[in-house]
C-alpha cells in the first residue's frame, strides 16, 4: 500500500513510524510546512514526492492509495475531504475536524467513498477501554444514569503565572498585531490553510501553541475530549445529545479557548437504557464525587454511576465501586475484539487491505467530534442549547451558527 503523509513531524512522525512498521506499506508522498520535518522525512523516503501544500498532492493521486493527516486540527477537514473525494483510505488525527459542520460533511463523504477510515484516538484500541465497555454494557453496575469525565490539563486562557508553568505556552490576551520574522523555509500560508489570514507570530507556531486559539484549535475539550469522552460515548452507545450547557470560572474569550471549563450533555433513553447525563470537567473543574471524596481523586478519569454501583476508569486501569460490594464479582466473557499490540494504526492498515471497518471509523468518530465541539459552542454562546441534529443547529440559539459553521479562507473551502 502506497501512502501519502500530510505532516511528518511530531505526531505525524509517530503515525508514519507506526504505519510503516506494517508489512508492505511505503510512503510515496510527503507534505509538511516546516523545512526541518520535510527534510528529515525526505531523507528517510528519498523517492517520495514532497510538497508544503497538501492540495498539490492530489494533482497526481495515482501515487498513493491512502493518506495520513496529522496537521493541526484546523486543516484536518480540508485534507481529509480531498482524500475521500479521491477514494483514498484515510487516517486522521483527533479531533476529526475543527467544527461541527465539517464533521458532518466528512461523515457523509466517508460513507459515500466506502474506504477505510480511522480517527487517531489511539487509546480506543487499548484493552482497558474495551473491558470497561464490556462491563458497562453487560450491566455490571446496573442502569447508568450519569457519567463524569475529567482531566487536570489547563491549557487555555488563564493567568500569566499559570501560563508560565508550561514552556509551550506564551502568555497573551489578544491576537498579535505585529508580525514576527517568518522562520526560514516555513510555508506560513499553507500552515494557515482555511484560517483567516494574519501575520506570522510565534504565539501560534512552532509547537502546540496553536492548540488553544479558537481559529486553529478548540483547546482541551476537542483534544483530550476526543480520547476521554470516547469511553463513555462508546460504552453508553450515545449519539446526538438533546441539550448542552457549559460554564467556566472565566467568561468566554473571543480568541482563546478556556483553561478550565465544564459542560453537561443530556441524552434520551436508548432502548432499555435510561436517559443519561454526561458531564465534562477540565482544569480546576471537577466532578462532585471527586470533590466530596466519594471516589479516588485521580488526575483524570471517567466515572460511570449506575443503579448497582460505580465504575471508575482512566486510560489503563479501572475500579468497580464500592470495592467491598464487588470482591467476588466475575465480569462477562470478553465480547469486544482486542487489537493486536493495542495498535490503532495497524488496525487501519489491516482494514485498508481487508475492507473491514475500523473501530474508530469516521461514522463513529464524526459523531463523537460533533458532541465534543458542542460543549465549546454552548460555552461561547452562554446558554443551554437545544440541539437539532437533523438541521445541524441549536433550535433556541441562532447565534450559535457562527461557531457551528465558521467561514473559511478563499481557496481553502471544504469541497
Amino acid at each position: 500500500m502506497n501512502v501519502a503523509a500530510i505532516a511528518v513531524g511530531g505526531r505525524g512522525g509517530a503515525n508514519v513510524n507506526k504505519i510503516t512498521a506494517q508489512p508492505n506499506v511505503d510512503i510515496t508522498a510527503i507534505c509538511d510546512v516546516a523545512p526541518a520535518a520535510l527534510g528529515a522525512a525526505a531523507k528517510r523516503f528519498p523517492k517520495a514526492r514532497k510538497t508544503t501544500d497538501y492540495r498539490t498532492l492530489f494533482n497526481t493521486p495515482s501515487e498513493f492509495d491512502a493518506v495520513i493527516v496529522s496537521t493541526p486540527e484546523h486543516n484536518h477537514a480540508q485534507a481529509t475531504m480531498l482524500a475521500l473525494k479521491h477514494k483514498k483510505h484515510v487516517y486522521c488525527e483527533k479531533p476529526l475536524t475543527h467544527d461541527i459542520w465539517e464533521a458532518r460533511q466528512i461523515r457523509t463523504e466517508a460513507a459515500r467513498a466506502g474506504v477505510a477510515t480511522q480517527m487517531g484516538i489511539q487509546i480506543h484500541a487499548w484493552a482497558n477501554y474495551r473491558r470497561v465497555v464490556e462491563l458497562v454494557r453487560s450491566g455490571a453496575i446496573g442502569k447508568v444514569s450519569e457519567a463524569h469525565v475529567w482531566t487536570s490539563r489547563a491549557w487555555g486562557f488563564q493567568s500569566e503565572a499559570d501560563s508560565k508553568k508550561n514552556k509551550d505556552l506564551v502568555y497573551v490576551t489578544e491576537k498579535p498585531s505585529k508580525a514576527d520574522p517568518i522562520p526560514k523555509g516555513l510555508d506560513w500560508n499553507s500552515w494557515l490553510g482555511p484560517a483567516a489570514d494574519r501575520p506570522y507570530s510565534s504565539v501560534y507556531f512552532p509547537g502546540p501553541r496553536w492548540y488553544r486559539w479558537w481559529d486553529f484549535g478548540n483547546g482541551t475539550m476537542s483534544d483530550l475530549g476526543s480520547h476521554m469522552n470516547d469511553l463513555s460515548y462508546w460504552a453508553l452507545d450515545l449519539k446526538y445529545p438533546k441539550t448542552i450547557e457549559a460554564s467556566a470560572p472565566l467568561p468566554p474569550h473571543p480568541h482563546i479557548a478556556p483553561a478550565s471549563m465544564q459542560a453537561t450533555y443530556t441524552f434520551d433513553a436508548r432502548g432499555e437504557q435510561p436517559p443519561v447525563t454526561l458531564s465534562w470537567h477540565q482544569g480546576t473543574c471537577k466532578p462532585p464525587q471527586v470533590l466530596d471524596g466519594s471516589v479516588p481523586a485521580w488526575g483524570s478519569g471517567t466515572l460511570f454511576v449506575g443503579s448497582k454501583g460505580m465504575l471508575l476508569s482512566d486510560y489503563g486501569r479501572h475500579l468497580l465501586l464500592p470495592k467491598d460490594k464487588f470482591v467476588d464479582f466475575k465480569g462477562p466473557e470478553q465480547f469486544i475484539p482486542r487489537i493486536k499490540d493495542q495498535n490503532h494504526q495497524a488496525e487501519w492498515v489491516q482494514a485498508c487491505a481487508s475492507g473491514n471497518k475500523t473501530s474508530a471509523n469516521f461514522e463513529y468518530s464524526g459523531l463523537l467530534t460533533e458532541m465534543n465541539h458542542l460543549g465549546n459552542v454552548a460555552y461561547r454562546v452562554g446558554k443551554k442549547l437545544e440541539w437539532d441534529p437533523l438541521n445541524l443547529r441549536a433550535s433556541n440559539a441562532p447565534e450559535a451558527d457562527q461557531y457551528i459553521n465558521p467561514p473559511r479562507r478563499k481557496g481553502w473551502e471544504l469541497i
